[in-house]
């Protein structure tokens, strides 16, 4: 009995012993994954880089950014991307300025974005002199190729990719929607602003299809920094003009309501190529749909953060034109819109 109560009392001492072991290799256990935690948790909280995006929008400001930067919103919303939260977007805005894209472009690139947005020739081809390695998604009223952009449609290849909105392409398409509306137009003014090679294309598509339909072109042009549209439309009041074509920039849209205040003071019907001017009050317009091209530039971004390369992204082109009417104008100049031509609209402005 007292050999085996020895026996039991050693155990118990034994095991005590190693109870104790145990409980510092535990402790120790434990003392270093408390240790560790706040590693782990601080790795685990830290972040993730969140992609930026910069935009470079050439009528508005910061103020008043516009219809087509919110319809660019949308696009990434409709994508899932929300600016400020899963994304970063750098706005500049050159205000109607074509003089401020370069060193808006250069602000721009040093930040080291991940995806350009342009829509203003003048601002692509100083992005193009400036990187050649940030992807650059456009849209753009120029044929891509022909200003020398990227390769071709289907292949950009470069940096370079997006839309093109064919508007340039457009020009004899407008002036016979403006023929059939009044046949007795004979003389048309075209207001613009000559100081590139783009819209120099863009009045000799005008000249070309006037030829055609037997119309006389009259150049009115004005000039930045402060373009004098009063005068411009005094003179064509003076020519005689029977109405109005203008050939849009920066500069024309940034000034719409301005110039459709001015024509409906003229009584002169006015032609445009984006319907933001029938809009501002303009009395037509022929073009791709405006809202739809920038909502489409997200899915350009979209695409390259997922990591496609611009070069495989085929440059894409509208497949629908809207023609818009604006009748309030038409009333306020004592016009009307033939009920064929009426029935031609996409859109109706009452």
């Amino acid at each position: 009995m007292k050999h085996r109560k020895a026996q039991r009392g050693k155990s118990q001492v034994e095991e005590t012993g190693e109870n104790k072991q145990m409980r510092r290799t535990l402790g120790c256990l434990t003392l270093c994954a408390m240790l560790y935690a706040p590693c782990f948790s601080a790795s685990a909280q830290q972040p993730a880089k969140i992609p930026r995006i910069g935009l470079l929008s050439g009528t508005g400001d910061a103020k008043n950014p516009g219809a087509q930067v919110e319809a660019f919103r949308q696009g990434l919303r409709d994508r899932g991307y929300v600016d400020g939260k899963n994304l970063a977007i750098e706005y500049r805005y050159a205000e109607g300025k074509s003089e401020r894209f370069p060193s808006l472009v250069t602000e721009l690139v040093q930040l080291n974005i991940d995806v350009l947005v342009l829509t203003a020739l003048p601002a692509i081809l100083a992005a193009k002199q400036a990187t050649k390695t940030i992807p650059i998604v456009i849209s753009v009223n120029a044929d891509p190729v022909a200003a020398g952009l990227v390769d071709s449609l289907a292949r950009p290849g470069g940096n370079i990719t997006g839309l093109t909105r064919l508007t340039r392409e457009l020009g004899g398409k407008r002036l016979e929607l403006l023929k059939e509306t009044f046949p007795r137009v004979t003389r048309v003014g075209i207001l613009w602003k000559p100081d590139s090679v783009a819209l120099d294309l863009a009045y000799k598509e005008y000249e070309s299809a006037a030829r055609a339909l037997k119309v006389q072109l009259q150049s009115f042009e004005v000039r930045s920094p402060n373009p004098d549209f009063e005068a411009a439309f005094q003179a064509a009041g003076k020519a005689r003009v029977h109405a109005i074509i203008a050939i849009s920039d920066i500069l024309l849209s940034r000034h719409s309501k301005q110039i459709a205040d001015l024509a409906i003071k003229q009584r002169l019907p006015t032609m445009h190529e984006l319907v933001r001017y029938v809009d501002a009050g303009g009395l037509m317009s022929y073009g791709s749909n405006d809202a739809a091209n920038y909502q489409r530039i997200a899915y350009f971004v979209d695409r390259i953060l997922k990591g496609t390369k611009p070069a495989d992204l085929p440059v894409e082109q509208p497949t629908k034109f809207e023609f818009v009417i604006n009748l309030k104008t038409a009333k306020q100049i004592g016009v009307i819109i033939p009920p064929n031509v009426l029935a031609k609209a996409d859109k109706v402005i009452k």
